[in-house]
């Protein structure tokens, strides 16, 4: 007899996993945008609960109200959900039926990073120096809705791919084949800094190191619920990074929402109809990630150095890191490094969540939400870097504290003496 229940997995009905809700309310409890505003009831609410309001056929698709919107996206939700509910899942997708197409031109915008990226590098000091220009920033509050005092990212003038073609790092003995590197939007125009130490750490490691033809990830504009943009993104992706797992290559990149949109984003959310999308998944690895798995074989190189950076630092593990439900393996390689004190954060989020903390009416909460994190940084000492997965974190944490943070791979990196901090 043919198994019904293979015909109709609820784990792949992103939206039927509600009827797995018990009201427990564990994920109000978990959320960190829930108890700093009014203006969200809690993923509960607008998740499971009012995602049966949504499959009524009278209603169709449409949300109760607009506070669906206010979700931040960073799926603490799911992850301590215990009856496996697709909470933030559903309330993504639940936005993009919310603007049914009707995109504003400021989600626009903070959805196209890539396109930014290669307009804004080549006048790299300009656009710096407008970012910082105040009454710019003021007009562009009015006019766009992006909140004068958010992080912007500072424009690198040479793009990673650029250094890399002049710089290639060869691969050291032993020889261990090749890898293809996703270097993601911020990783070639804004944070290439994380794209020059991982490739140099992977060639220290004995990896010839490949650059694939590459689009952004789709997540900014997933985010912003432009849900067909990034599914045409996410397929250029799976159509180029096949290839390259097919010749055996591992997938590796820096960003951890980028890798996490292959691993999950682009079935979970985007539901992306495309033949090597598991395949593809399967094969991406965070970088942390990966350079543990070889440790764990016994075949990283561990010739680390100390680094005296004044004591105890503080890492934060960003939302995105924690749902690939990896645990925190940077940690496991700080430990390897002679004379290292990393502590790990006691904060669930900065309250950046990609872009949603640029937004006008979402910025106070956003800072809100970072609170927790950025006492700790203030008592651990803002004069130390603080280490963090996330770039978009990164930039947040920066501004609310003036901390300098930077990415695991920085601090492997300088332990192994290929750059310095």
């Amino acid at each position: 007899m043919t198994n019904l229940i293979n015909l109709f997995d609820i784990d792949e009905h992103v939206e039927f996993t509600a009827d797995l809700c018990v009201k427990c309310n564990i994920c109000t409890a978990a959320c960190p945008v829930a108890p700093v505003t009014d203006l969200f009831p809690g993923p509960k609410v607008v998740g499971p609960q009012w995602q049966r309001f949504r499959m009524n056929e009278e209603r169709g698709d449409e949300s109760p109200d607009k506070s669906v919107d206010y979700c931040s996206g960073c799926g603490m939700c799911t992850l301590v959900c215990p009856h496996g509910v697709k909470v933030m899942e559903m309330n993504s997708r639940a936005r993009e039926k919310l603007y049914d197409g009707d995109i504003p031109i400021r989600n626009r915008a903070l959805g196209r990073s890539e396109l930014m990226g290669k307009l804004g590098h080549k006048f790299a000091p300009l656009v710096n120096w407008g970012a910082t220009f105040k009454p710019a920033r003021v007009i562009a509050e009015k006019v766009m809705g992006i909140h004068r005092d958010a992080p912007l990212p500072n424009f690198k003038f040479q793009s990673f791919r650029e250094w890399f073609a002049k710089h290639k790092p060869h691969a050291e003995a032993p020889y261990r084949g090749k890898v293809a590197y996703f270097h993601a939007c911020a990783g070639n125009y804004y944070e290439t800094a994380a794209s020059k130490a991982a490739v140099l750490v992977l060639a220290h490691n004995g990896f010839d190191v490949v650059l694939p033809e590459q689009s952004c990830c789709g997540l900014p504009m997933q985010s912003n619920g432009e849900f067909e943009a990034a599914r045409s993104y996410a397929c250029h992706n799976l159509d180029r990074l096949a290839a390259y797992v097919r010749l055996g290559m591992p997938i590796i990149g820096a960003s951890t929402s980028c890798t996490l949109s292959f691993k999950s984003d682009y079935r979970e959310i985007l539901d992306v109809d495309h033949p090597d999308r598991d395949l593809v998944a399967a094969n991406v690895y965070d970088i942390s990630e990966f350079l543990l798995l070889l440790h764990q074989r016994g075949e990283l190189k561990t010739d680390f150095q100390p680094v005296d950076l004044g004591g105890t630092l503080l890492y934060h593990a960003p939302c995105q890191q924690k749902a690939h439900h990896m645990g925190q393996p940077a940690l496991d390689l700080f430990d390897l490094i002679p004379g290292m004190d990393v502590r790990l954060s006691e904060a669930s989020c900065c309250g950046i969540a990609g872009t949603y903390g640029y937004k006008v009416e979402k910025y106070d909460i956003g800072m809100a939400v970072g609170k927790a994190l950025f006492d700790q940084v203030r008592e651990i000492g803002s004069e130390k870097p603080v280490i963090c997965d996330s770039e978009t974190c990164r930039w947040q944490i920066t501004h609310a504290t003036g901390a300098r943070s930077v990415h695991p791979i920085h601090l492997i990196a300088a332990a192994y003496g290929l750059v310095k901090m």
